[in-house]
């Protein structure tokens, strides 16, 4: 459920964006991921990835961290404990907002 006095209208928009909520999601699936592994399993460009991984890293919802791997960079991602707070508050709004629609509308 949403908040007490939090109308469930009011949707991160950090998360709201599709990639950005698809990315969150998958590394709450994963734990962690790579950005070779985020970048094929989203279907995503290098640069969209980027821009939008660096949306979710400037807010503190996912921590990025760079090891070498042979004689190449491997980078990871994974959700921190504030972004997991933030996506499950973002579906329990959007729970909220869909029962109320619902509710509403007569479904």
């Amino acid at each position: 459920m949403a908040a007490p006095g939090r109308p469930a209208t009011l949707l991160d928009p950090v998360l709201h964006e599709r990639m950005r909520l698809a990315l969150a999601t998958a590394l709450a699936a994963n734990g962690s991921l790579s950005f070779t592994d985020l970048k094929r399993l989203l279907g995503a460009t290098d640069g969209n990835l980027s821009l939008h991984a660096r949306r979710l890293e400037s807010v503190g919802y996912v921590a990025r961290s760079r090891t070498i791997v042979g004689r190449t960079w491997r980078t990871e991602y994974r959700l921190t404990p504030a972004g997991r707070r933030a996506l499950v508050r973002y579906l329990e709004d959007l729970e909220e907002l869909v029962r109320t629609t619902r509710a509403r509308i007569g479904l």
